[in-house]
């Protein structure tokens, strides 16, 4: 199947970033668009899913930006890679399990590559490396079509996730890839690409 990839180099707001994925999702419930598999940054932003508690943020001046994906108070900014989705599970496996088993699958496989060894945790989803969290996901699914998606912390300031108690996890730390193997990554958006692409089509 035909999936659209769109890499965007400069910074995406949150907002307009939802406003474009939404669009998208409606064209691809009506059959008027691709699916599409969208790799970008967002500015320094403090998201909440449906799921989230007042009590989970940490520092009350902080701006929250609320939205409509599974999950609680999550950072983006600058160094963490997003990848949103909008995947029509109509012509595949109706099997939210199973998408987010790929998600995860991929992560890890992207992970592997630099020798940084993630796994999965039966009680919370998401990927960690020695118990700290590198990798979020949070999905929803509306008739269907799978959209919102996963962050991976490449290089991004972790001391951000202090204002915040990460995805409501107050016991949990945070971790990314410059941290676990003091390298930065280059020109590695269009490897990711192709491995989230490779397990989806397997679906």
């Amino acid at each position: 199947m035909s999936i659209e990839i769109k890499i965007s180099k400069k910074r995406i707001s949150y907002k307009m970033a939802m406003l474009y994925l939404n669009k998208r999702v409606e064209a691809v419930k009506n059959g008027k668009n691709k699916e599409l598999l969208w790799i970008l940054e967002h500015p320094t932003t403090y998201t909440a899913g449906v799921s989230f508690k007042t009590k989970e943020i940490l520092d009350k001046e902080i701006e929250i930006v609320k939205s409509n994906r599974g999950g609680k108070i999550t950072l983006h900014n600058p160094g963490q890679k997003v990848i949103y989705f909008v995947i029509n599970l109509n012509n595949r496996k109706k099997d939210i399990r199973k998408f987010i088993n790929i998600i995860e699958n991929s992560i890890m496989e992207f992970l592997d590559n630099y020798e940084i060894n993630g796994k999965k945790d039966k009680k919370n989803i998401g990927i960690w490396v020695n118990e700290k969290k590198i990798a979020a996901i949070g999905i929803r699914v509306s008739r269907w079509i799978a959209y919102h998606g996963c962050s991976i912390n490449i290089s991004n300031n972790l001391d951000e996730y202090f204002k915040i108690v990460p995805c409501g996890l107050s016991n949990k730390k945070i971790t990314s890839i410059l941290k676990e193997k003091k390298i930065r990554l280059k020109n590695y958006e269009n490897f990711l690409a192709k491995i989230f692409i490779k397990n989806i089509d397997n679906i």
